[in-house]
């Protein structure tokens, strides 16, 4: 656990990416775009644990269509800045067979935790699967999964705010930061 100075610390020696206002318009026109595709469908949309909470919250209230809501933990990161074996905490409480599924989650990076929550959910049943993120990280490598909704293109860079966490803090910043390069 760290402490509130090295937290201030992570924070004052960061550099600010994308300001609460482009932040904002971005939930706001991923709204209209999902609602374009899914108004007629009535899906489950499951919201990513811990990261797309902050997310879900702001983009929830500006879909436009009914839905059913649910969560699902799966995480590769556990407060570090590397991803390792993903490890799935909760499954959705009630069943997607037939469903059409709408994931939220907070980033695509290298993709590996959005293909398995797919590959899952698809294998649960679900009819068909798609998926928001608020931002994707710009790889130089292919990414095995492409979201159908995209809030933000970010850099190669670690990132924070908005939901996403460093360290395990930070998740509750409205703006985007990053790590300073070395």
């Amino acid at each position: 656990m760290r402490s509130a100075n090295e937290a201030w610390e992570i924070l004052d020696t960061a550099e600010q990416i994308c300001s609460a206002v482009v932040v904002s318009n971005a939930v706001g026109r991923l709204a209209d775009e999902i609602t374009a595709e899914l108004k007629d469908q009535y899906p489950l949309v499951l919201s990513v644990m811990g990261g797309a909470v902050i997310f879900s919250g702001q983009l929830l209230p500006l879909l436009r269509f009914p839905l059913d809501l649910d969560y699902i933990h799966a995480s590769r990161y556990r407060n570090r800045t590397q991803g390792e074996q993903l490890e799935w905490k909760v499954l959705p409480k009630d069943s997607v067979a037939g469903r059409v599924v709408l994931v939220i989650d907070d980033i695509l990076d290298e993709g590996h935790t959005l293909a398995a929550i797919r590959d899952k959910l698809l294998s649960l049943g679900a009819a068909k699967c798609y998926s928001a993120v608020f931002a994707e990280k710009s790889l130089a490598q292919a990414k095995p999964v492409r979201a159908d909704f995209v809030g933000l293109t970010l850099p190669d860079r670690y990132v924070f705010g908005f939901g996403m966490d460093v360290y395990g803090l930070w998740r509750n910043l409205p703006a985007i930061y990053a790590l300073r390069q070395k």
